[in-house]
């Protein structure tokens, strides 16, 4: 009887260990494409111009026009790809958008300034679980629950496309 007891209590251990990593699998369709629309806070993961998935989320303290330098709190709108992926980040997950571009470095200097970078899709810390809604640098802020399913089903190379 002990050694049966011991068996479930090990097996439910592992079973719980298992169901808590932030690291989920996907195996359905490849997302081809992220299309963000700012205005309305609609993020779709998309295959071959069908929605597999959508979500809703947070920007940049100051929503409304394109990042044009370093600390704006603009979230940059354009044409972009999926470049890199954080999975120690203070934000639980968090996957890269190729910002900034040729065209945002030359936008920046032109106004003797710098573009920033570190533009992510990523979750919340705890600081910001209940908060407002635009709350970040420029990144684009989704549950942590969420951004668990984002960086499994969305890879590098991933095109962008963030609009007003």
């Amino acid at each position: 009887m002990r050694i049966l007891k011991f068996a479930l209590v090990l097996f439910l251990t592992v079973f719980v260990a298992g169901c808590a990593s932030k690291f989920k699998t996907y195996s359905g369709p490849e997302v081809t494409h992220v299309v963000v629309f700012k205005e309305q806070r609609t993020m779709h993961l998309l295959h071959n111009g069908k929605a597999l998935k959508t979500y809703k989320f947070g920007l940049g303290f100051a929503p409304v026009g394109h990042k044009t330098f370093e600390g704006d709190g603009k979230t940059p709108e354009g044409q972009y790809f999926i470049n890199r992926r954080n999975p120690n980040s203070e934000f639980h997950l968090s996957i890269g958008i190729s910002y900034p571009n040729a065209r945002d470095i030359a936008q920046a200097r032109a106004a003797g300034k710098k573009p920033g970078g570190d533009i992510f899709i990523h979750g919340r810390p705890k600081k910001h679980q209940k908060g407002g809604r635009d709350w970040t640098a420029g990144c684009i802020a989704v549950t942590d629950r969420e951004i668990e399913t984002i960086y499994a089903m969305v890879k590098d190379g991933t095109p962008i496309t963030i609009y007003p």
